[in-house]
């Protein structure tokens, strides 16, 4: 196997390690329009870590945490319905990212792969960060799981079980920031929420608990990975396209698995 293809597979496999529970979380929580703002101020990271001349991992993650700080914030002020103000911040930070790149920035940079993903140009600098931001972050989820089940069931009563609802939710928007700003390299901007959802939505009708749910959609997006780089290897198709369509075929079997039974 090719050095690049070798990377781009660890690459892929660190994302989706930490990308199914969190993915269940986001789709039992029905937080996508979240998970698209967070991924669209990514690219804006990506602009001030070149105008201010740090790494872009460091900048792409820095930015969707602050965005996802004012997120929460927002949401105890609700000036707007949710879904108006995640509308307007998914588009504008993203317009704003495109402009502010295209203008203030001296470097050529490949718009498209940061758009749609550049997983092939994975280094192995790119995998060991990916892989120490997956482990943290699953090792986190492990821990606040059962408060993070307790405020999606019901978040009044969690409350008054005693759990602090405000700091868990605050703390799943920053894991999500993380895993997006690591998950940019594999996907890229547009498709970040495909990976989080679809093999979520896949494992949610194979399976019966929320820890199989789980488990199981983190081994559909690995699925999706290894199919969409063996589709980009043979057939030159683009990688990260090619991986959400994978994990999209992997969703329609799933249905034809239902409508049989």
């Amino acid at each position: 196997m090719p050095d690049f293809l070798l990377y781009a597979l660890l690459a892929g496999l660190g994302v989706t390690l930490v990308a199914g529970p969190l993915g269940a979380l986001v789709v039992w929580r029905r937080m996508a329009y979240f998970g698209d703002t967070l991924a669209h101020s990514a690219l804006l990271g990506v602009t001030f870590g070149l105008l201010l001349n740090i790494n872009l991992n460091l900048a792409v993650a820095l930015g969707c945490l602050l965005l996802a700080l004012i997120l929460v914030a927002l949401q105890h002020n609700r000036f707007l319905a949710t879904d108006t103000l995640l509308g307007i911040l998914s588009h504008s930070t993203l317009a704003l990212g495109l402009v502010m790149v295209s203008l203030f920035t001296n470097s050529r940079i490949d718009l498209l792969g940061y758009l749609f993903g550049d997983i092939l140009s994975a280094s192995a600098g790119d995998v060991v960060t990916i892989w120490v931001i997956s482990v943290l972050v699953s090792v986190l989820l492990f821990l606040l799981w059962r408060p993070l089940l307790a405020i999606t069931v019901h978040e009044d009563l969690a409350r008054v079980e005693g759990v602090p609802v405000t700091a868990v939710r605050t703390a799943l928007m920053l894991l999500m920031a993380l895993v997006i700003a690591i998950a940019m390299k594999v996907v890229g901007v547009l498709l970040i929420t495909a990976l989080l959802i679809i093999p979520a939505a896949t494992s949610r009708r194979l399976t019966h608990t929320p820890e199989t749910m789980a488990l199981g959609a983190s081994l559909l997006g690995a699925l999706s990975v290894l199919g969409g780089l063996a589709a980009s290897f043979y057939w030159d198709s683009p990688a990260g396209p090619s991986i959400v369509l994978c994990a999209t075929g992997l969703f329609v079997l799933s249905l034809l698995r239902r409508a049989e039974v």
